[in-house]
């Protein structure tokens, strides 16, 4: 396992499941840009679980289970390329720098998977 990929994806596992603390606990950053883009607030806990299970799957991609580490990076890249996209509907721009720094986690973390 080299650094680097150990790094990125701690730091994803970490963001990633830091956001959906706060998903769950309804933080009102969370309610108030999920009401901007459009997104109801009793998806709030589903969406927490989905980001919960790519972190989870994460790190038992580092303690060795590789094929579910690619699928656990592969499903945040789709769940923040789904978020990009609800932002850029809506056109909420002012805040879009979170889920484009989400997805360049995930997407980082994809590929140094596949690589590794």
């Amino acid at each position: 396992m080299t650094a680097v990929y150990v790094i990125v994806t701690l730091v994803t596992v970490l963001a990633t499941g830091a956001e959906a603390v706060a998903c769950f606990a309804r933080a009102d950053f969370v309610v108030g840009n999920s009401a901007e883009v459009g997104v109801p607030p009793a998806w709030l806990p589903r969406l927490a679980a989905l980001k919960i299970a790519g972190a989870a799957g994460l790190l038992l991609g580092l303690a060795g289970i590789r094929p579910l580490a690619l699928a656990a990076a592969t499903g945040l890249v789709l769940f923040f390329v789904a978020a990009l996209a609800a932002h850029l509907r809506a056109r909420v721009f002012h805040n879009i720098a979170f889920p484009a720094g989400y997805l360049a986690l995930a997407a980082a973390t994809l590929a140094l998977t596949a690589a590794h």
